[in-house]
């Protein structure tokens, strides 16, 4: 039976504004040549670090057919995360706050964005029957920014995520990979121009080159991704970042009228907007599972929270409560901390 394809796809990205959704996008899900090779060049480059999932993968990334069998068509969906929170700027400034990534001062993005790409995948079905899809939300080897950028919903900037005209940088991204023949849609144009204000402000230099990023040097792989030792090198760049980096964000021209996130799940818990790095190198274990259930933050663990605590503190100014938090975990069971702790205190007594 002959259907109107162009009719549907308009449906979709109306049921996406109704699941909130801020932008609804179609690509082709043809293996793009141009996008493997970028791979395989930055895996190549040695960037992607310990995360060796990323090689693992390998091509799998740009070639969805391998992830869904017959996969014809990406939907690829927006949804805002800055919440209205204290002032990330003034936050970085006050030395002795530890600053938290703004996606993460909510709950986690991963279950909601399933959940709700899900619900689109399912009024699809109610409308044709039954049809093949999977739904993906940092949960698969998928290039979110790759496929966002052919579906039409920003293109990449310099910093290596999507960048919108409307919407800056300052939202999360999932896809529909479906077996459905969809119209796609015209590929925004590049809009960063000679500007360079992402590479300039990265603390530690890790854009090294627009559109290619060292993950080994990012601030947000030192702090979740990485397992071990931040290297010495990259501590003093790191300043008060306990939890990832907006910095390149920050910076950005588009992202001045970004608009706010409507996601109530999105919104500050326990004051991390505005925390000090005190208080929490003073939360036990318990404190951190309790208070972070069901933040994308748990994933790291104490351990490596107390760790990225122990290198903010060390960067903090001299006080008495600075020092004696230090003090107070010198003998820490776990020696990933009392090598960070060691080093904040050298800080100090070198000061």
């Amino acid at each position: 039976m002959d259907r109107d394809w162009n009719a549907l796809a308009a449906k979709i990205k109306a049921w996406g504004k109704e699941l909130g959704f801020a932008a609804i996008g179609i690509a082709d899900a043809a293996s793009r040549s141009a996008s493997e090779a970028g791979l395989l060049a930055w895996l190549a480059a040695g960037y992607h670090g310990e995360m060796d999932y990323m090689a693992r993968h390998g091509l799998k990334r740009a070639r969805p057919q391998e992830l869904l069998p017959g996969t014809h068509s990406l939907i690829s969906a927006r949804l805002a995360y800055w919440p209205d929170a204290a002032d990330a700027e003034e936050n970085l400034a006050a030395t002795e706050r530890a600053y938290v990534s703004r996606y993460a001062l909510g709950r986690d993005y991963h279950k909601l964005l399933r959940n709700r790409l899900q619900k689109l995948a399912e009024r699809i079905r109610e409308d044709i029957g039954s049809y093949a899809f999977r739904v993906f939300s940092d949960s698969a080897p998928v290039m979110e920014v790759d496929n966002a950028s052919h579906s039409g919903l920003g293109w990449r900037g310099k910093h290596t995520l999507l960048l919108s005209r409307e919407a800056g940088s300052t939202f999360f991204l999932g896809e529909i990979l479906t077996d459905l023949p969809l119209p796609a849609d015209v590929p925004q144009k590049e809009h960063c121009g000679t500007c360079r204000s992402c590479l300039d402000a990265c603390p530690t230099g890790a854009i090294v080159a627009p559109y290619r990023l060292d993950a080994r040097r990012c601030i947000s792989y030192l702090t979740i991704e990485l397992k071990g030792s931040i290297p010495l090198e990259l501590r003093r760049p790191i300043g008060n970042r306990v939890y990832g980096c907006d910095d390149c964000q920050l910076c950005c021209p588009w992202n001045r009228a970004a608009p706010l996130t409507r996601e109530e799940a999105f919104a500050v818990r326990h004051g991390l907007d505005r925390a000090t790095l005190v208080e929490l190198f003073a939360w036990s274990a318990d404190e951190f599972r309790e208070k972070l259930a069901g933040s994308a933050i748990a994933r790291i663990g104490h351990e490596r929270w107390l760790r990225n605590i122990a290198v903010g503190l060390g960067n903090a100014p001299t006080t008495p409560a600075i020092v004696a938090a230090l003090q107070a975990r010198r003998d820490d069971a776990s020696a990933l901390v009392r090598e960070h702790v060691a080093w904040a205190v050298e800080q100090h007594q070198a000061r």
